[in-house]
């Protein structure tokens, strides 16, 4: 971010560093860049000293406040160093007296990104090893769009918004609900999973809201519901677009009163629960055919959530594959089988149409009976003795499935993929030719 109030110096240094394959946004107060910058806010700061309303050692107290560690740039004519070094007193990164070589502005812009990078990269790392300490299910996986995934369940893990989980069968939508409970100030009460699609649409209305005895034949006692009995907790209705259109109207009004009436009963009981709905469909296209509600999927899109597919993280699929072979290991009494360099070409060439829980079979059929039954049918996979990739291109599919990742997890958006893989637009377009990517296909 560069802020000053000169037009033509923010020009001069934005068209200097956009050569260099940098992001700029051009601020020409400090009030205008402190709407922008928050905590864990990626980028550094270059700003100069002498500006109205605010100047550049006010503007860097606030960000201090903010977040201490984005570095902070300070530009100062001759005539202002005793404010420069005031600003590094105060925790500026460097200062610059003008004028300034280009040389030594690039140099420091460098060195302040990359101690930037480094440190967002080690409170990723602390929040992970704190999250892995903790009781209850971990989200195993350092692709960009697990990594993007992770980081925004831990940002609303205690927010009392309903969540919307977005995935294809296999994915781990379960997992992920149970990861938001678990990590969350509800641990303590109850989670609760009910699958809409496995239910009988007779007995369905039942289940999440409870009967009293005689709400109708057969009603022969009290049934507590899965909304009172989650009270306190999370309610996870799994496969929510095969809920009947008549029900979902009565679960709209629970949703928005957070209160649930039992059939048969004139009393309404309070609800303090967070609903985690899932699908493996577009809720959006079925409103727009009819086929679900439209009231019902705003409500429930407060927080949505999108778990990658396995075949657009291929770089998580051998670390997976060991963490499931250790499970199956412990669980079977079993000794966890080694997994070879070709193996490991062989499952990240695989399409794992069944995603996650597919990949976990496969891990459990190689820990119990080898090689043969559990890599038999699969693609690249005749001949693990030998004919190994060479080291180019063992690195070429790794490069690939790298890049693919990434155009994944951020839409296609050929800006932002730079950015999170750190190269320039140039390299970024030969490697996509190289490896006959279609950005396209990412939207």
């Amino acid at each position: 971010m560069i802020v000053d109030d000169e037009k033509h110096v923010r020009e001069s240094l934005q068209q200097t560093l956009t050569l260099e394959d940098f992001d700029i946004e051009a601020c020409e107060s400090a009030q205008e860049a402190l709407k922008i910058i928050e905590a864990n806010w990626e980028g550094i700061v270059i700003t100069d000293i002498n500006m109205p309303h605010m100047n550049g050692v006010e503007l860097l107290e606030r960000i201090q406040a903010i977040d201490s560690d984005i570095p902070v740039i300070v530009l100062t004519g001759h005539g202002n160093v005793s404010l420069a070094v005031e600003a590094m007193r105060l925790g500026a990164y460097d200062f610059l007296e003008k004028p300034f070589s280009v040389d030594i502005l690039l140099e420091t812009v460098h060195r302040a990104v990359e101690k930037r990078t480094l440190t967002l990269e080690n409170r990723s790392l602390r929040r992970e090893l704190e999250a892995s300490e903790l009781p209850g299910p971990r989200i195993i996986g350092r692709s960009p769009g697990v990594v993007k995934m992770r980081t925004l369940l831990d940002k609303v893990k205690d927010t009392p918004a309903d969540v919307l989980i977005n995935g294809e069968t296999g994915t781990g939508k379960e997992l992920v609900a149970r990861y938001l409970h678990h990590h969350s100030k509800r641990r303590q009460k109850p989670f609760v999973a009910i699958n809409c699609g496995a239910l009988p649409e007779t007995i369905i209305e039942s289940e999440l809201f409870g009967h009293e005895p005689g709400a109708f034949t057969g009603a022969n006692k009290k049934r507590v519901g899965k909304f009172e009995y989650a009270n306190g907790g999370t309610l996870m209705l799994d496969e929510i677009e095969s809920m009947p259109l008549n029900l979902q109207t009565k679960l709209l009004r629970v949703l928005e009163e957070r209160k649930v009436e039992p059939l048969g009963s004139n009393k309404q009981i309070p609800l303090d629960i967070r609903i985690i709905a899932a699908t493996k469909e577009d809720l959006r296209e079925l409103s727009d055919k009819g086929e679900f509600r439209s009231d019902l999927y705003y409500r429930l899109n407060v927080i949505q959530v999108d778990i990658p597919a396995l075949r657009n993280r291929k770089s998580d699929i051998p670390l997976l594959f060991e963490h499931f072979m250790a499970m199956a290991a412990y669980r079977y009494g079993a000794e966890m089988p080694s997994l070879s360099e070709a193996h490991a070409h062989a499952l990240q060439n695989n399409d794992w149409q069944g995603n996650v829980r597919e990949l976990r079979n496969v891990a459990d059929c190689f820990t119990l009976l080898g090689e043969s039954r559990a890599f038999g049918e699969m693609a690249d996979s005749s001949d693990f003795s030998g004919g190994l990739l060479t080291l180019t291109e063992q690195m070429d599919h790794f490069e690939e499935s790298v890049i693919r990742n990434s155009l994944n997890s951020h839409n296609g958006v050929l800006k932002d993929v730079q950015a999170s893989l750190g190269i320039g637009r140039k390299t970024l377009y030969e490697k996509m030719k190289k490896f006959d990517i279609d950005k396209s296909q990412f939207k």
